[in-house]
């Protein structure tokens, strides 16, 4: 069976993107070692058909300081609890750390607009809270360079 029998489409991405909640962000660590941290995001527009999603994180923490020294990233997003089932998606990516407050605040609504639970019955007091917390954080961007994509169930149990 060909790599090419599993790959998703362009759509099938775009609609896989819209559904999952989590990404798996992958820097580069001080020593040299994968630094893995799990973010929510938001997804932006599209560069070349290829994927752009933001995030932020706090300022200090081990995935910025990472991200200010070599700005590539690998974000993984994955589900399937078994052989037939897996799907996934790895992006190798460029990083753009955004560390001026409104950008960052953004991102920071975006990502209460798509997750904070009551949001909109509770808007005003969400984003209060995530204006705070803008102070405090960068905004990331992650713009996709290169997309491998699995789809497992479309081998319809023809390994």
């Amino acid at each position: 069976m060909s790599r090419d029998a599993v790959r998703m489409t362009p759509a099938e991405i775009d609609a896989y993107l819209t559904e999952q909640k989590v990404i798996q962000v992958a820097s580069m660590g001080p020593r040299g070692r994968p630094h893995l941290a799990p973010l929510w995001f938001v997804r932006r527009q599209s560069q070349h058909d290829l994927p752009v999603l933001a995030t932020w994180t706090f300022a200090k923490s081990q995935k910025a300081l990472n991200l200010h020294r070599d700005p590539r990233a690998t974000v993984l997003l994955e589900d399937g609890e078994t052989y037939s089932a897996l799907r996934g998606i790895s992006m190798e990516c460029d990083v753009t750390l955004l560390e001026d407050y409104e950008p960052t605040l953004q991102i920071g609504l975006a990502l209460a607009e798509r997750y904070a639970v009551g949001y909109e019955a509770e808007r005003s007091v969400i984003n209060a809270a995530f204006q705070a917390q803008a102070r405090k954080r960068v905004g990331i961007v992650l713009t996709a360079t290169r997309v491998a994509s699995w789809d497992h169930s479309k081998l319809a149990g023809a390994y």
